[in-house]
């Protein structure tokens, strides 16, 4: 039988306020140098994402938008110059990450998803291509890329049974005894009808008068109800790997210390 097609699915709606103000889209931030024809030219932290993606297989993926963020399209362009075929949508709904990926739903068809945010650096650098070798080879619904991280207070953190397969997600919490946190990911088309449906039902709840506001609609609170429906879902532990988040400032000076050689003597 054949293979389903991985294609790439990248939001890049937020507003990054914990950094701003800034000059350009968070995902733009220059972290090191890539090497150009023209010499080492600055590389925007997205860059990392969509290299990892590639060597996963990716060749063709989706970024969605809030309205403003056009230097995103007008630095990446259409991805030739990446060799990747990259498009645009764009998402109005400001209630959280699983209407931004839902935008994507009627053009992914049949296809595996690799899930990726273009403000995280994660190592090793072939963590996509593993995990969709993981996903292809469990049939999973749903595929989560853990990894540790010693701020569990503001990470979700991913309780999982021997066999690696997902028990529970606990999103931000004050004490935890976990120690992975989830930062990648790889779900089936079966997942993605999934999440239109969440999507379309929290849509409804906020539509209803008689009901209090909800708060944000976390991608977490989508995968824990895929594990609540019986969903299979898997894990694949990073045990030695990494995952910067640039959207805090902690992290973006690590993550230009650490991607930033040392000047040539």
């Amino acid at each position: 039988m054949q293979e389903l097609p991985l294609i790439g699915l990248i939001p890049a709606g937020g507003l990054a306020a914990r950094l701003a103000p800034l000059p350009c889209s968070k995902e733009l931030l220059p972290i090191g140098l890539m090497a150009t024809p023209a010499g080492p030219r600055p590389k925007p932290v997205c860059l990392y994402l969509v290299e990892r993606l590639k060597l996963a297989g990716v060749e063709k993926a989706f970024v969605v938008l809030r309205p403003g963020k056009w230097d995103i399209p007008a630095y990446l362009g259409d991805g030739s110059w990446l060799g990747l075929s990259l498009a645009y949508l764009i998402v109005h709904q400001p209630h959280g990450s699983p209407y931004t990926l839902d935008q994507a739903r009627p053009f992914l068809g049949a296809a595996l998803v690799a899930f990726g945010l273009p403000d995280v650096i994660v190592e090793p650098a072939d963590a996509y291509a593993r995990l969709a070798a993981h996903a292809r080879r469990s049939g999973a619904d749903l595929c989560l890329g853990l990894f540790p991280t010693d701020l569990p207070h503001t990470a979700d953190m991913v309780d999982v049974d021997g066999a690696g397969r997902v028990r529970r997600i606990e999103i931000k919490p004050a004490q935890t005894n976990l120690r992975r946190t989830w930062m990648i990911a790889i779900w089936s088309p079966r997942f993605s009808d999934f999440l239109a449906r969440r999507v379309a039902a929290d849509a409804a709840r906020r539509a209803d008068p008689k009901l209090a506001p909800p708060g944000e609609f976390q991608l977490s609170h989508v995968f824990q109800a895929a594990i609540d429906a019986g969903m299979q879902v898997e894990s694949l532990d990073f045990p030695a790997g990494s995952a910067i988040d640039v959207g805090l400032p902690d992290n973006l000076a690590r993550a230009i210390h650490t991607y930033t050689a040392p000047p040539e003597a």
